[in-house]
């Protein structure tokens, strides 16, 4: 687990000082330009720059482990600053699209410079080589924070496509498509606040694991010959874990000790087999 955050908090860092990077000279040269598409593609980079310091912030706190007030730990502490970004991507989403409309309303035009292809070059190689980077840390480490930065990256990439599309577009005296490039890249933004913030609603909402893995637990459950049936299973979720509510019947007659050591059985073999489990609670119900 420690290094697991530690490279949640390497992949958070080098996304935030790349993000700060770009940032810069996104905004100077789409403000000298007088380029939406560029200066929303900016809007952009400042939303990952939130979301890798809120990233850092959740992985650390997440890491604490457990104590009184909080018995299953910190886990959940990912979601609720995912929950922040998302809300704050959205609105900056708003705010641009808003903005990029009056750029085609008023019919403004944008100065085209050599710079803005240059950024746009560095922006997509920088995003290609971090969303390489995070990939390998995703397919090792499993983490859903690590696998968000990885897909914002790949993201990143389509968006500056499209920003240079509306560059060359305007060059060659289409204004408007800077413009609705802009209303794009914001639209794309606010898709993706809304599904980091259903996926983090689920989870602080205690939703229930999928169908899947519900089957997969009962059959690994049903292998044990003094189980004679699943009554029912629900799952808490805590981080990126979750923890197993079972509820099975077993032979009325069996002595406590011997249902209470199948019991712990099967909580032990459950968390062996399958590493999204934390924990696993068995109530046994006479048959």
């Amino acid at each position: 687990m420690d290094e697991r955050i530690k490279n949640l908090k390497l992949v958070s860092l080098i996304g935030l000082f790349a993000n700060i990077f770009l940032l810069i000279i996104k905004l100077v040269v789409g403000i000298t330009a007088r380029s939406q598409a560029m200066i929303a593609d900016s809007l952009n980079s400042a939303a990952d720059i939130f979301a890798s310091c809120m990233a850092f912030i959740g992985a650390k706190i997440s890491s604490k482990p457990n104590d009184e007030d909080h018995p299953h730990g910190h886990g959940k502490a990912e979601y609720v600053f995912t929950q922040l970004i998302s809300v704050s991507m959205i609105a900056a989403a708003v705010l641009m699209i808003n903005k990029s409309f009056e750029s085609i309303m008023n019919q403004n035009k944008l100065d085209f410079s050599i710079f803005l292809i240059i950024v746009c070059v560095i922006t997509i190689f920088t995003k290609l080589l971090l969303y390489l980077f995070t990939r390998r840390r995703n397919k090792k480490y499993n983490s859903l924070l690590i696998q968000a930065s990885m897909e914002d990256h790949r993201n990143d990439m389509i968006v500056t496509l499209g920003t240079l599309l509306g560059i060359g577009a305007s060059y060659l005296g289409f204004y408007y498509v800077d413009g609705i490039v802009g209303i794009l890249i914001s639209i794309w933004i606010a898709y993706t606040g809304f599904s980091l913030f259903k996926s983090s609603y689920q989870v602080l909402m205690d939703t229930n694991i999928d169908n899947e893995k519900q089957k997969e637990i009962i059959n690994s459950v049903l292998k044990y010959e003094d189980i004679l049936h699943v009554d029912s299973l629900f799952s808490k979720p805590i981080g990126d874990k979750h923890i197993i509510i079972l509820k099975v019947s077993m032979d009325g007659n069996l002595t406590v000790n011997k249902s209470h050591d199948i019991a712990g059985k099967i909580k032990d073999d459950l968390k062996k087999q399958y590493t999204y489990i934390s924990d696993v609670i068995v109530h046994v119900n006479p048959h």
